[in-house]
This record gives C-alpha cells, sequence and structure tokens, in this order.
C-alpha cells in the first residue's frame, strides 16, 4: 500500500472514530433538562433548568398551566421553607412592576392599581396558563440560597399566591433549584441529588433533571486522542523508512 493510501485510510478511521464518540455521548455538550412539578389544585409547571445553575446569573424559563384565573400569583425564586409553609423572602422581592426580572406577577383581576403592571394569564380551557423568564442568581439583598443561615433548606422556583392573599397555599407549586459550584468546593443548592417537584400541602415526587453527558465525551475523547498519537507515531515511522 503506498504512502498516500495509507494516510488516506488513517483519516477514515478518525473520521468514524470522532463520530462514534459523538453518537455515544449524543454530542459534546450536554443539554439541561427541564423539571415539572404539579399543585394541589392540579395546576403544573414546568422549568427550563434547576440544577447547576450560574450563581452569578442565569435565565430560565418557566411555563405553568391549569391555574385559577381568579387568583393571582407571583413566578418566584425563594427560600424554601418545607412543605405548607410561604416559601419567603424571594429573590428580587416582589417585583409588582415586573421591570426586575427576578419574579412576576400574573394576574387576570388584579386591584387597579396593577391593572397594566400584572400580566393576564392566558385562557386555556377556562384555566390560566403563561411563560415567564426569570433571571436567577444566588443571591441579593434581600436573601441568600447558598448561606445555610438563611436558606437551610436552599431555595425553590415556582409559583404562589400574590400579595393580595399570602395566606392561600392553594397555588403553591415549588421545585428546589442548586447551583453550580462558585469554586470553594462542593456544590451549593438546595438539595442534593435530583430535583424534588414539590406541591403545597405535603408529599413530593423525584424528578430526574438529566445527568450531563459531558464526562462521557471527555473520556471518549481521550481515549480518540491515544489513537491519533498512535497513528501519528506509525505515520513517522513509515515516512522515514521510505525516505530516499
Amino acid at each position: 500500500m503506498s504512502n498516500v493510501s495509507r494516510r488516506r485510510s488513517h483519516r477514515r478511521r478518525l473520521v468514524t472514530a470522532v463520530g462514534v464518540v459523538i453518537l455515544a455521548t449524543g454530542g459534546f455538550a450536554g443539554t439541561a433538562a427541564a423539571a415539572s412539578g404539579t399543585g394541589p389544585e392540579g395546576q403544573t409547571i414546568t422549568v427550563s433548568k434547576v440544577d447547576g445553575l450560574d450563581p452569578a446569573g442565569e435565565t430560565i424559563t418557566v411555563h405553568g398551566e391549569g391555574y385559577d384565573l381568579t387568583k393571582g400569583i407571583y413566578v418566584v425564586v425563594c427560600v424554601n421553607n418545607g412543605a405548607g409553609q410561604q416559601p419567603t423572602p424571594c429573590l428580587g422581592g416582589a417585583d409588582m412592576e415586573g421591570g426586575g426580572g427576578a419574579s412576576a406577577w400574573i394576574s387576570s383581576n388584579p386591584p387597579s392599581y396593577g391593572e397594566g403592571l400584572a400580566t393576564p394569564f392566558e385562557e386555556v380551557g377556562g384555566k390560566g396558563s403563561f411563560d415567564v423568564q426569570l433571571s436567577v442568581a444566588a443571591s441579593d439583598e434581600f436573601t441568600d440560597c447558598l448561606d445555610p443561615a438563611q436558606a437551610p433548606n436552599g431555595c425553590v422556583v415556582g409559583t404562589r399566591a400574590d400579595h393580595t392573599r399570602t395566606a392561600d397555599r392553594s397555588a403553591d407549586v415549588l421545585i428546589p433549584i442548586t447551583f453550580a459550584s462558585t469554586g470553594t468546593g462542593g456544590e451549593g443548592g438546595s438539595t442534593p441529588g435530583p430535583s424534588s417537584t414539590t406541591a403545597a400541602g405535603g408529599g413530593s415526587n423525584l424528578a430526574q433533571t438529566g445527568a450531563s453527558i459531558i464526562p462521557a465525551a471527555l473520556a471518549g475523547l481521550a481515549l480518540l486522542g491515544g489513537g491519533v498519537a498512535a497513528v501519528a507515531v506509525r505515520r513517522r515511522r513509515t515516512e522515514e523508512t521510505n525516505r530516499p
């Protein structure tokens, strides 16, 4: 076999190996899995990402369905005070003007001062739905989700009744969140392991949010790197042998 043929054969093998690594790991970059939760009145929320959030700030999307159109809610990130307890304080506070981005006020019948400030529900089958984006950071002037003294149970993302009915727990649909390592050792966050999908009134269902495929990809690339080195050595030896 000529040197040119050998080189072409080596390249084909490398391309095939790269394809195997990509297919085995689903790509070189993993995608964060969404998490869902169900409330006491059958409401549901789906959050685009709840684990490994950037402590410095990250934008997530929250979709909700099945809400009572007569009850206003906040979509928030708050300290987790346990099932049946109001989640508070909340990052960004109660953003009634909708300018901070850390929370959202959803209401189809707000008080007169809230008209134009609260976003109405989208009515679907007689129930309320919504889609909002939240800017989530680990801490602000109100609280710190990574400080055990301030948030011993970590923080949650979800919905609760607005300020017109703060004692009403029927709108609580809450999912614990975690934050990526801050570089001081360990991973911050509300709970270890998989995220819990929690409804007010007690009880929780474990919802796996997906494992990162990056470690598998890196392992595959390490093996591939060894193959590349071996090919390079063989190619160099062949060229030296065939030199005049």
